[in-house]
């Protein structure tokens, strides 16, 4: 092959759709290839013609319209345009222009349809457009994982084991053992009236009833678990799999409506589950010193590269590293009373942040507040609750999660407050908004009770849902602040890097990216008034109010889910390379296909934050 033909086809199998295409297919396509000049200002393509040829950007950038005349997108070097004119009716579709003096390849029709009849994946791409192509990638991603697309009804393996509430102790343990199962459902009423009431499990049975010397006639409703949660029979595995991590569960009932199905259990999961993050949780309530914490909390990194490593999607890799940190949270917030006594007064220990959102993952540090029953009194109780506040948050330091640099901790005294304070301080925030105030909404406006009285957090969550749906000017400013951080996408769709300091050359996938994303999310959830935190579950409660088109929404999900895998496959790379993980990384690190579908990602955040701009009105308050 000439030295030519070489370069161009070199070019080429850089970028997508010719990165995966097959070797011959490739080399038809270089000898076929037509190069063409043209210079700024030039029309390549106008509405209306013959359309006899697609384009393939090698340098320069062009830019595309609209029949109406409306720009509808610039491209640049590796992309492609005019396709869309040969597979609709051989005419061109929408126009374009050189926008710089462009060094361009044509590929002709004849040759454009013999890889489209050849190559399925270059006919996936050419077929759709951009968003569409960055919907494919995901759910490529998210068929490839098993836990992804298996449902709960894969784990039921026998019929489910139940007996009335009124069963005694000893009667409950004979029908565990002669069945062979750790746990046993008790049921409430008969027939079609019969309902599940609560659960008993081999852990019970030592811990509550033969530990505390109970009668072996004792009602197994004096210590049965009641409240329980549960799974729906059409839900997915790794749904299980996160509502056991968020919730420490070991056993989930599975439901069909009122009727159980059957059990599923911890080692049920663990079977498809080969990340041993539900293995690393369960460790984690077994240790009695912070020692020991510490010393399981190097296989956190491990268990997150494994996650990646088994094309884990990124809502379950952050709900999974979520459930851990809580549950290290949790075990030093039980071994803190241990140490010091039970608490003089009720209390909720509060995780913010990425933590309550579950989108934690191995560059985090702490984020966390005490909300006190509205008895306390600080000077006969405030000594207890700092002392278990350090002890916490000392232990999470131990165990690899930094102590907060803006000191948004329990330990300051101003995150350790009765229960009506906190009211004060979220209703002053959304009926006052002030520049520091819109600073701490946007990080406690994500919050979650993991330890104590967790109904003080709900509380929290329905004032904020109620207060800030009814607060226009708090959502104007809030959505004006959400558009400071933009994505890093240029005028000719190039990324745009920092130019100084130790990140030169690189941008920054979560400031550029993920926190651009969750912050107008926040903002249209809290505009609906719900009181979910995952930015996935409250794009979905966003949908049922239809304030965003069910097409700009799938586009969002896609959008950070894409920008939020490529950033946890970059930390995990970093990891099994022995290096500190960040958020920073080098479009010459990147992947041809990851660099292409970021940019698709990355225009998604931009028209999104142009909506936000649109619906909250954000140019007409200026006095904050």
């Amino acid at each position: 092959m000439q030295a030519e033909l070489i370069d161009i086809r070199n070019h080429l199998i850089q970028h997508a759709p010719f990165d995966d295409m097959p070797e011959e297919l490739v080399n038809q396509l270089t000898a076929s290839i037509e190069i063409s000049y043209v210079r700024a200002g030039t029309q390549i393509t106008e509405t209306g013609q013959t359309s006899t040829h697609m384009y393939y950007v090698r340098s320069g950038a062009v830019e595309i319209f609209r029949r109406s005349g409306e720009l509808y997108n610039r491209i640049g070097e590796g992309e492609i345009f005019g396709q869309f004119g040969l597979l609709m009716r051989g005419q061109v579709r929408f126009p374009a222009r050189a926008l710089e003096d462009s060094l361009l390849y044509r590929v002709q029709a004849d040759t454009f349809h013999h890889l489209f009849e050849n190559d399925e994946n270059f006919a996936d791409f050419v077929e759709i457009e951009d968003r569409s192509r960055l919907r494919s990638a995901v759910s490529r991603r998210e068929k490839s994982n098993t836990l992804m697309t298996s449902r709960v009804s894969r784990l039921i393996s026998r019929k489910t084991v139940s007996a009335p509430t009124t069963v005694r102790l000893q009667e409950a343990a004979r029908i565990m053992t002669d069945n062979g199962v750790s746990a046993l459902l008790l049921m409430d009423g008969e027939g079609d009236n019969e309902r599940l009431a609560g659960i008993i499990t081999d852990r019970d049975l030592r811990t509550r009833a033969v530990t505390e010397a109970l009668p072996s006639e004792t009602p197994v409703s004096e210590i049965m678990t009641e409240g329980l949660i549960t799974i729906r029979v059409s839900s997915y595995i790794f749904e299980a799999m996160l509502t056991m991590l968020h919730n420490n569960v070991h056993h989930l009932p599975v439901m069909d409506g009122h009727e159980v199905r059957g059990v599923i259990a911890l080692a049920d999961i663990v079977r498809y589950e080969s990340q041993s993050s539900l293995y690393l949780v369960s460790n984690i309530y077994h240790q009695q010193h912070v020692k020991g914490l510490k010393k399981i909390s190097r296989d956190v990194r491990d268990s997150f590269v494994r996650m990646v490593n088994e094309d884990a999607n990124s809502h379950m890799i952050g709900s999974a590293m979520a459930g851990i940190g809580r549950s290290f949270t949790q075990r030093l917030l039980e071994l803190g009373e241990e140490k010091l006594g039970p608490p003089p007064v009720p209390y909720c220990f509060m995780a913010l942040g990425s933590m309550a959102r579950d989108e934690q993952l191995v560059v985090t540090d702490q984020d966390n507040a005490m909300i006190l029953d509205n008895s306390f009194v600080p000077e006969e109780h405030d000594e207890y609750f700092l002392a278990l506040a350090k002890f916490v948050s000392d232990g999470l330091a131990e165990c690899g999660y930094t102590y907060c640099t803006g000191d948004i901790m329990a330990t300051n005294p101003k995150w350790r407050q009765p229960l009506k304070v906190w009211r004060s301080y979220f209703t002053d925030w959304i009926e006052n908004p002030k520049a520091e105030s819109l600073l701490n909404s946007n990080i406690f406006f994500d919050l979650d009770g993991i330890h104590g009285r967790t109904e003080f957090a709900e509380e929290l969550k329905s004032l904020v849902a109620d207060k800030a749906s009814n607060s226009q000017l708090f959502l104007t400013l809030m959505a004006r602040n959400a558009l400071n951080r933009t994505p890093p996408l240029g005028f000719f769709r190039t990324f745009v890097l920092e130019e100084d300091g130790k990140h030169q050359k690189t941008f920054n996938l979560k400031r550029r990216g993920t926190a651009p994303l969750s912050d107008l999310i926040r903002i249209h959830a809290l505009a609906c008034g719900s009181k979910a935190q995952n930015s996935f579950e409250r794009l979905k409660s966003i949908g049922k109010t239809k304030l965003i088109l069910e097409d700009d929404l799938s586009n969002l999900r896609d959008a950070l889910e894409f920008i939020s895998i490529v950033r946890i496959r970059h930390q995990a790379l970093t990891l099994e390379a022995g290096g500190e993980p960040d958020n920073n990384v080098r479009p010459e690190d990147l992947s041809p296909f990851e660099r292409s579908h970021l940019k698709d990602a990355f225009q998604v955040v931009s028209n999104a934050q142009k909506f936000l701009r649109f619906r909250y009105n954000t140019q007409a308050t200026r006095h904050v």
